[in-house]
């Protein structure tokens, strides 16, 4: 594959493990911000990408665009396998792979739509401070969820980081924040530790989603 791949994304968002996944991989990217949730003409420029209006996705050097985080990050590893991000086809880790890169995606990462903006399933703003609470327990009991599922070794598969760490690395932070995730997937801590710590990411990190004071919450 030639050329460059171009993620459309934002600080902090669901583009960050995709950027991280290759810059591991030593794939050549370029990044162009949106935050369409700040003003109708940003989304409305990011719908020519994604009709969701949201963000990320990623065009191919081929010019195809793919949406969603997940199908993203699988796509990467499965298109570059000596990147080593994920099992393969055919190890025995891959249905465990799969079940947990969807569970995040469905389970956790579909209720920050509503969260991020409770007005899009109620216009009764005294109702949207109950929702966000009752969704960001509803996040951490997924969290426990996959505490119970998962038997980490160094990282979340095993011993070698893969694309799963990156997304639970990144979804993590984002409210109830990291430490309730702490609260309530204590064996998954050590593994996501060590995907922050990474020494290749220190730059991406600070760059896209940096550990600032207090960011743990």
């Amino acid at each position: 594959m030639s050329g460059h791949f171009i993620v459309y994304g934002a600080v902090g968002s669901g583009s960050v493990p995709i950027e991280a996944a290759l810059a591991l991989a030593g794939i050549p990217y370029v990044v162009k911000d949106f935050a369409p949730w700040t003003s109708a003409e940003e989304a409305e420029a990011l719908s020519i990408l994604n009709p969701m209006r949201q963000v990320p996705a990623l065009a191919l050097p081929s010019g195809q665009v793919m949406t969603e985080s997940a199908a993203i990050l699988i796509w990467l590893s499965d298109a570059f396998p000596d990147s080593g991000l994920a099992p393969p086809a055919g190890d025995p880790r891959r249905a465990e792979f799969l079940r947990w890169m969807t569970f995040v995606s469905s389970a956790i990462y579909a209720l920050y739509w509503i969260t991020d903006n409770p007005a899009r399933v109620t216009d009764d703003t005294a109702q949207h401070a109950a929702i966000n609470a009752r969704l960001y327990e509803r996040i951490a009991d997924c969290w426990a969820v996959m505490d119970k599922g998962l038997t980490p070794g160094r990282y979340l598969l095993g011993d070698s980081l893969s694309i799963l760490d990156l997304y639970v690395a990144t979804a993590s932070r984002w409210s109830p924040g990291r430490r309730r995730f702490y609260e309530v997937a204590p064996g998954l801590a050590d593994a996501i530790r060590r995907t922050d710590a990474e020494p290749r990411l220190q730059t991406l990190w600070a760059e896209r989603f940096p550990f600032s004071e207090g960011w743990e919450r």
